[in-house]
């Protein structure tokens, strides 16, 4: 079981979304804590960030260090790459 952590950068990302999509990006860094890697893409411009998981129209993106998820941002698929 990975340990998620999250950046400043993603804590202010999340806090600008929706409740409900908040809960939804939350329940899959859960979920996916188990095997990290098992529903992750690996991004091809590493600028960002390592990983990405798609929550509907939301990214997000992440490294993975050990045992730890380290969330780097949190953000609408058509604004996060730019």
């Amino acid at each position: 079981m990975a340990k998620v952590v999250l950046t400043r950068r993603a804590v202010k990302d999340l806090e600008k979304l929706d409740d409900q999509t908040r809960k939804r990006i939350l329940e899959k860094l859960r979920t996916n804590a188990e095997d990290p890697l098992q529903q992750s893409i690996k991004l091809t411009a590493s600028k960002l960030g390592t990983y990405r998981y798609r929550v509907g129209d939301y990214r997000v993106i992440f490294d993975l260090e050990d045992d730890t998820i380290i969330v780097l941002r949190v953000g609408n698929r058509r604004e996060i790459y730019s």
